[in-house]
């Protein structure tokens, strides 16, 4: 059936589950199955009396871990009112009946968590974390493909027969029969949602938070992007229209690509899917599952839509904070009614989302309004503090739904530009965001009226700050400064979403670990306030690296990024050193881990993220120095090429850091490697504009401060800063390198020329040395160690003769070529001379220098052997 979009509103609320609701199942035009975190299944069907609400049905018992994927078995001889098939994280796949309520068939097989269910005829086929994708015949296993070479996330089933598998590889493959016919590539990240987009295609939702359709030739159709975070589902109707639950608390609507609608949910949409009316049911991680519709006769009633956003508002204010205070902590509007004590005293309220600050006026017997709070009052109390720093203003920073809350700290006597630059360098955000964060910054410190000061010299990039619409300043010192060049400091990946870590090894093995003691791990790295006087035992620090050595690569991630965490925080990061110059080859085990083949994008970023944050400690130098080599040929092996945009921007950072190091330490062999994996980043122009940023940024400051300035040129720096300069991204045209700056009408700097003359009866021979202050010059030209200069030499010998006259000059003096016949010697001569500097600079073209060798002098003394000539 054909609809027109409406606005989809909620119709009812599905409460029972204890847990994250995870999979949807529909069955039929009046039932739903769905799945949970609380190990079960329930079912739900359509309520009689108004057809708008569902009831629960039954409870499936069974499972022994969290349930995620399944899939509906039609009414049958063998299930009369039809069947449920169900897989979970225990590994095991059950087929229930329906009309009895029993567990059907156990199907035991799978190794690891069981992701994707499909029903193919009367066989159940299903894929998993092992990779493999097995086919079953009422309780026999009767096929088992090694479907993929990391872990399979979903499965689909074609109308045609064939089947769809989406993996952690990137790829979605299409099967007929046992052979894969085809594998589609585009995806950046793990493909986690697959379904059938009717008479079009197959549509794939992607941890890189976009849903593409594809034909099943292959062929690439449509890219929708809108989602913030991870997508987990996606699913189609006859209509065109399409739904997708994401981890950024959202399900969107598109049609033909264009996102219609995003409805907002009090937590992550694990799943939706749509019902044969068009309806959507979505499930949430706050266990409730909903249904949505168009149907004005079928949407909730006002007390039912009023819970909700009231649900939906709490859930938004819980996430939210006010000058560091939690907006949900701060008194109401009623504290109000309370007199201050003392006049002047401040306040902080909440009114609606916003924290609003007030003043006592002792003489009105009132509270005065001051405004929305962008901080903390200042009553007396400290300043903020953050890392053990006090600050002016500690902001809150939400940079979205998904995203862990920032910490952005300011003083009032800094440059906002400053700030702004090397907060973003810090949080790995988008030098894109420079200009709003300044902004913010301007506009929360009541600076409105900021002028920048002309002689600020920013000791984060040793330069003055870019202002957008300000002229370009002119150094007064002689020395060339360079924006973000070269880089002082460390970067760090430091934030981190504690919560769905947890739940991911919770997910992935619940039994063989305590998981007490990771949460307690998790507990002190949160609270970065106590940093300096929080410890984390041995003990907790001994079952890191348990699992570490322990744990199938496949399932290792979430325990890399515990890791990353624990190195930032002085007590975890000292003991973890002093673990590694004991059992040094924990390093090198893991980097080979995550970077071993078949590449695992999770995998691959949390292990660059945790060896980019050794970089933190000084006292782990030691040991990146030792491993140097091998560190960066492993994830230069598996990341360079990766199409995955943090992971390039990670594998970035990890070469900035480097550079850093290397320059500190003098190494030039080390620099040289940096320089080249660094380049090979920046001149790729598909690789993502932030990554090439911090490419360009090492470059920079490995030719300012570094060793390997003669290098850089031998491996063409100076096209990779042309390729920059030419960039349309503000951040790459801005970033100069040192050394390779050009002229707008590039050419070499003749410093002089000088030449010797010899005669030999009427032939004269001239050697003429031109002098060249410019870099790069290969080919006829050498470098002079004694000048200092480039030079090279020209021989040129002609005919003299002394039949003609020209005007001003004597006879004796006179000099024309005796070839080509005709000539004056100085046009050949000048021709002669461009031709030969083209070469030498590799321009190609004689032509560049026409008017640029003119002669405004020529002394030419028949009884002297030096010449001189002067050129404009």
């Amino acid at each position: 059936m054909d609809i027109d979009f409406k606005e989809y509103r909620l119709r009812c609320q599905l409460q029972g589950h204890e847990d994250d609701a995870r999979g949807i199942c529909v069955c039929g035009d009046s039932s739903i199955a769905t799945s949970s975190r609380d190990r079960t299944v329930r079912f739900w069907t359509l309520g009689e009396s108004q057809k708008r609400d569902y009831t629960l049905s039954k409870i499936f018992l069974g499972h022994n871990s969290f349930v995620g994927p399944l899939t509906w078995i039609p009414p049958n001889e063998e299930f009369p009112q039809g069947g449920i098939v169900s897989g979970g994280m225990d590994t095991f796949i059950f087929v229930w009946n329906i009309g009895t309520g029993e567990k059907v068939h156990v199907l035991k097989g799978h190794k690891m968590q069981v992701t994707g269910l499909a029903l193919d005829g009367s066989d159940v086929v299903s894929v998993s974390i092992d990779g493999t994708m097995r086919r079953w015949r009422g309780d026999q296993q009767v096929e088992v493909l090694e479907a993929h070479k990391a872990p399979i996330q979903a499965i689909v089933k074609l109308s045609a027969g064939s089947l769809v598998t989406g993996s952690s590889d990137t790829s979605l493959k299409l099967w007929t029969g046992k052979t894969c016919t085809h594998t589609f590539q585009g995806h950046s990240d793990t493909v986690r949602g697959l379904a059938v987009m009717p008479t079009l295609g197959i549509l794939s939702a992607s941890h890189d938070g976009s849903i593409r359709l594809w034909a099943v030739s292959g062929e690439l159709l449509l890219e929708m992007a809108g989602h913030t975070s991870i997508v987990y589902s996606v699913d189609a109707h006859v209509s065109g229209l399409i739904v997708s639950g994401s981890e950024d608390c959202s399900a969107k609507l598109w049609k033909d690509g264009t996102c219609m609608q995003s409805i907002e949910h009090p937590g992550c949409v694990w799943d939706a899917k749509f019902l044969e009316n068009g309806d959507i049911v979505t499930a949430c991680s706050d266990g409730v599952v909903r249904v949505w519709t168009t149907d004005n006769d079928k949407i909730a009633d006002a007390v039912e839509l009023d819970a909700f956003s009231s649900q939906l508002s709490h859930f938004k204010i819980s996430r939210k904070r006010v000058g560091g205070l939690k907006l949900e902590d701060l008194p109401g509007l009623d504290s109000l009614k309370t007199p201050g004590s003392s006049n002047g005293q401040t306040k902080i309220v909440r009114e609606g989302d916003n924290g609003v600050a007030y003043s006592w006026n002792m003489r009105e017997q009132r509270w005065d309004k001051i405004g929305e709070v962008v901080d903390g009052p200042d009553d007396g109390v400290k300043r903020p503090v953050l890392n053990g720093t006090q600050y002016d203003y500690v902001f809150d920073v939400d940079i979205g739904d998904g995203e862990p809350v920032r910490k952005l700290p300011y003083n009032r006597s800094e440059n906002p530009y400053a700030v702004a630059d090397k907060w973003l360098l810090n949080e790995n955000l988008p030098l894109s965001y420079r200009q709003q964060i300044v902004e913010f910054i301007l506009q929360n410190t009541g600076q409105k009226d900021f002028t920048p000061d002309p002689m600020f010299r920013d000791p984060y990039t040793g330069s003055s700050a870019y202002i957008p619409g300000w002229p370009p300043k002119v150094s007064e010192v002689s020395k060339p400064s360079y924006m973000h060049i070269p880089k002082k400091g460390m970067l760090s990946f430091d934030t981190a979403q504690f919560d769905g870590i947890l739940k991911k090894v919770s997910e992935f093995n619940s039994t063989l670990i305590d998981l007490s003691r990771l949460s307690t791990i998790v507990k002190t790295l949160k609270d970065t306030s106590h940093y300096h006087s929080s410890l984390i035992s041995d003990i907790d620090i001994a079952l890191l690296l348990k699992l570490l050595r322990t744990w199938p690569v496949e399932m290792l991630f979430p325990v890399v990024d515990i890791v990353r965490m624990t190195l930032l925080h002085p007590d975890g990061a000292g003991k973890l050193h002093r673990l590694l110059l004991v059992e040094n080859d924990i390093l090198m085990d893991l980097i080979r881990k995550v970077t071993a083949n078949p590449p695992l994008p999770a995998n691959q970023l949390t292990g660059l993220r945790a060896v980019t944050n050794l970089f933190k400690n000084p006292f782990f130098n030691e040991t990146l120095m030792t491993y140097r080599a091998e560190i960066l040929d492993a994830f230069s092996s598996c990341c360079s090429s990766s199409s995955n945009k943090n992971i390039q921007l990670s594998y970035a950072t990890l070469l900035l850091n480097y550079a850093v190091l290397l320059i500190e330490k003098k190494d030039e062999e080390g620099q040289s490697q940096v320089l080249s994996a660094a380049l090979e980043i920046a001149e790729a122009e598909t690789v993502d504009s932030d990554a090439r940023f911090r490419a360009l940024v090492a470059i920079g400051s490995l030719m300012l401060e570094g060793l390997v300035r003669r290098v850089a040129l031998d491996f063409d720096v100076l096209n990779v800063a042309k390729v920059a300069k030419a960039s349309k991204d503000p951040k790459l045209n801005q970033t100069e390198i040192p050394g390779t700056s050009l002229p707008s009408n590039p050419s070499p700097q003749l410093l002089f020329s000088y030449c010797w003359r010899c005669s030999r009866n009427r032939l004269q021979t001239i050697a003429l040395t031109f002098v060249i202050a410019s870099p790069g010059i290969k080919n006829d030209v050498a470098f002079s160690n004694t000048t200092g200069f480039y030079c090279f030499t020209v021989l040129i010998t002609y005919a003299y003769t002394n039949t003609t006259t020209r005007a001003g000059y004597s006879r004796a003096d006179q000099f024309y070529a005796s070839y080509p016949a005709g000539l004056r010697f100085w046009p050949t001569l000048l021709s002669f001379i461009r031709l030969h500097l083209a070469t030498a600079m590799k321009l190609g073209n004689g032509g560049l220098w026409n008017g640029a060798l003119s002669p405004s002098i020529l002394s030419v003394k028949a009884n002297h052997h030096m010449h001189t000539m002067l050129y404009t």
